[in-house]
């Protein structure tokens, strides 16, 4: 099978940091999948549990997130900007065009999802587009199409995979111990308890590594954005924007939207959480905007990227 190839610029860090992070997160599942073998005495529920929310989530990740965040699919006669930047967008970097769609929310913020660049979907909110002027937008709209064309949203989505298996064997071991046996005695105990230790460790050790992933993406995806569209003062000025209005939305939409955070332009953080960096799927937004100032004075971009642009 052959690899898309498109002409976002290639990036041999975020390539090797995701090689590396997949290779020890697949060495973690299968010693994960072997100590629940040895425990739980079940190979057959543990691969069947696995490979179903596996298939699941990766096959239908795009349909998720669509329904999740109250998104649709819209036509180029529905939002002709939209359709039209995506379009300039990827005839610049010689990519497929994903399916666009809209979300009917004031949350300023978008997001890529899909398992590959055929089944690739962008959404944008209607907050967004509003908060906007179209190069900032199209800044925005490049950083999601350099998700889709590193593959970021499946090795995402499969990186995140061991955090819900793990939670759900916890959950599996709990009503077999509680409910499966007639007697409870002190092996039993002791089963219980290292499946529940095991689940825990996993669960820790896989939310760092994806956390450390996720973050360095991020940064991947800004250069990308601001190489492919020569203007990283715009993508600045859109991180200004939106990171600064997301604190005034309402909270149920905040609430709606923190699940899919590690898919977001800009994190959905509520009030009270802009301090929580250590463990965040993105980087802060001063890191970012260095980042697009160094890259600006690199092109040697009139007016800068730093947040006096915005």
């Amino acid at each position: 099978m052959m690899a898309m190839r498109s002409r976002f610029e290639p990036d041999r860090q975020l390539t090797a940091r995701m090689a590396v992070t997949m290779f020890l997160l697949g060495l973690l599942y299968v010693a994960f999948v072997a100590a629940l073998i040895v425990l739980l005495k079940s190979v057959v529920l543990v691969v069947v549990i696995a490979a179903a929310l596996l298939g699941a989530q990766y096959w239908y990740s795009d349909r998720i997130a669509l329904y999740a965040m109250r998104g649709r699919l819209v036509t180029p006669e529905e939002q002709p900007r939209l359709h039209g930047i995506v379009d300039r967008l990827c005839a610049n970097a010689d990519m497929p065009k994903p399916r666009v769609a809209v979300s009917d929310m004031d949350l300023p913020n978008a997001f890529a999802t899909g398992r590959n660049a055929d089944h690739a979907v962008v959404c944008v909110t209607t907050g967004l587009m509003r908060r906007l002027e179209t190069e900032e937008l199209e800044g925005v709209l490049a950083h999601e199409l350099s998700h889709v064309a590193h593959r970021d949203v499946a090795v995402i989505t499969i990186a995140s995979f061991l955090g819900v298996i793990a939670g759900l064997i916890v959950r599996f071991a709990f009503y077999s111990q509680l409910f499966g046996r007639g007697q409870r005695d002190q092996n039993t105990a002791v089963v219980f308890l290292a499946v529940m230790a095991v689940s825990a460790l996993v669960y820790a050790v896989s939310f760092l590594l994806i956390r450390a992933l996720s973050r360095y993406r991020e940064l991947a995806a800004d250069r990308a954005a601001a190489m492919l569209t020569a203007k990283p003062s715009a993508l600045a000025s859109a991180l200004t924007k939106v990171s600064g209005d997301i604190a005034r939305i309402p909270t149920r939409d905040l609430r709606t939207a923190q699940a899919f955070n590690a898919f977001f332009f800009t994190p959905a953080l509520g009030p009270g959480t802009a301090a929580a960096n250590l463990f965040s799927t993105h980087p802060t937004l001063e890191r970012r905007l260095e980042a697009l100032a160094e890259l600006s004075a690199e092109l040697g971009e009139a007016g800068g990227g730093g947040p006096d642009s915005a």
